[in-house]
């Protein structure tokens, strides 16, 4: 169902609405089911919220939300087993609550994620691995794992997520999904639970680039171009970076659907400056993460994933000398993009270099291949529109499509050009 289609059915009957929300969840796996949600509206709230949802541009249809944002006297896990003192639940809903039910949205749950919002492969200890839901021995992605594969099953017409490192472009690759990754420090993602506060970013997902415009155009508005934008796009050979041969050939035709590939001097100025984004990413992210984390990390070691604890813990141990050489490569990417958007509107990268990945596969390897993708927009601090590619038999990678500002004229230009088809 199009999202066009959930409110044509809570227009003509809001019961019948949430029921059939009832009955696309009844058909998950218990164990998917139980890795997915970590809180269900009742199907009479949800048609309750279906029938009363003011004039909007979403007005009766249902969303899901990432288990980080605030829902008033609900508890908020971040897929942790514990709960820490900044997470008990809060008394109202947060602002990008507020913003969709504004907006005539109705929540009809809370998704999942890899704990505290810390991985790239959907992988949960405690409460299951979120699956790609064609692909059952595959991942979704992460950290925004439930958000997403709810969209691609179809539960939900789009769901909200966060982006740090990847976390709503890689599942929107993994899952074929259409994915928009916003900036930080911005009013949705302030008064969630952070990873990293100086690189978080609030996102959504929808399966149709029709329902990203009309999902966009509720919450930011849209800026049309007035004239054609001008972009480049960097393939694996100029970034680098080795990408499995059906991704590379997939990435090449759809990126030069949209632009040509940068020129000699402008990728030789990206790449260089690009040099060592994933590594300086990892020392800042974990260090903000730690400084999150420090009242309970030690205390509570038990209680998290391993793996979580150890990219957490990390983050007090970085040296002076790494900490000034991360510090400066993050100074010299900024001024990287500062320049690029100059002359440019937009720059194309691969989002993943493979398709999702199998259970044995989600290796410390393979997520610095992913980061050396994706920190460069997480190091400028810019939105990012994710456009699925398909690559046959129900696997899928994507465009990252870097803007320098959520209102760029590029976005609309990039999913209109979609929905035409």
């Amino acid at each position: 169902m199009t999202l066009a289609d959930w409110q044509s059915l809570s227009r003509r009957d809001p019961a019948a609405a949430a029921r059939a929300f009832r009955l696309r969840l009844e058909r998950l796996p218990p164990a998917q089911r139980r890795a997915m949600f970590a809180w269900e509206a009742s199907e009479s709230d949800l048609a309750r919220s279906l029938a009363v949802a003011p004039a909007g541009a979403l007005a009766g249809v249902p969303y899901l939300l990432k288990d980080l944002f605030a829902v008033g006297g609900v508890p908020t896990r971040a897929g942790a087993r514990f709960t820490p003192s900044p997470l008990c639940a809060p008394k109202a809903d947060g602002r990008m609550v507020q913003s969709l039910k504004a907006a005539g949205a109705a929540l009809a749950g809370k998704t999942h994620l890899h704990e505290f919002a810390y991985g790239l492969t959907g992988e949960n200890a405690h409460y299951g691995d979120v699956e790609h839901p064609a692909h059952p021995d595959r991942t979704s992605g992460g950290s925004s794992s439930g958000s997403a594969a709810a969209v691609a099953a179809g539960i939900v017409p789009f769901a909200i997520g966060t982006d740090t490192g990847g976390s709503v472009r890689v599942p929107a690759a993994f899952c074929g999904l259409y994915g928009l990754r916003l900036t930080p420090h911005e009013a949705w993602i302030a008064d969630a639970f952070p990873l990293a506060p100086s690189f978080d970013t609030a996102g959504w997902f929808t399966a149709r680039a029709a329902d990203m415009i009309t999902v966009t155009s509720a919450l930011l508005g849209m800026r049309t171009a007035e004239r054609e934008p001008r972009g480049c796009s960097l393939d694996f050979d100029a970034l680098g970076h080795f990408g499995d041969p059906t991704v590379g050939a997939a990435y090449a035709r759809a990126s030069a659907d949209l632009t040509r590939p940068a020129d000699a001097a402008t990728a030789r100025d990206l790449t260089h400056s690009l040099t060592g984004a994933a590594d300086a990413y990892a020392v800042l992210q974990s260090t903000e993460a730690y400084a999150v984390h420090a009242g309970w990390l030690d205390r509570c070691q038990a209680d998290y994933e391993p793996g979580v604890w150890q990219r957490i813990d990390r983050g007090r141990r970085w040296t002076a000398a790494q900490l000034e050489a991360a510090q400066f490569r993050h100074a010299v990417i900024k001024l990287m993009w500062t320049r690029f958007f100059l002359t440019y509107d937009f720059l194309i990268l691969p989002a993943t270099p493979f398709p999702a990945l199998r259970k044995a596969d989600c290796t410390l390897e393979h997520r610095n291949r992913l980061l050396a993708l994706t920190a460069p927009a997480s190091l400028g601090g810019l939105p990012v529109l994710t456009l699925p590619v398909p690559l046959g038999e129900g696997l899928s990678t994507g465009l990252q499509i870097i803007v320098n500002d959520p209102l760029s004229p590029v976005i609309p230009w990039a999913l209109a050009r979609c929905a035409a088809g």
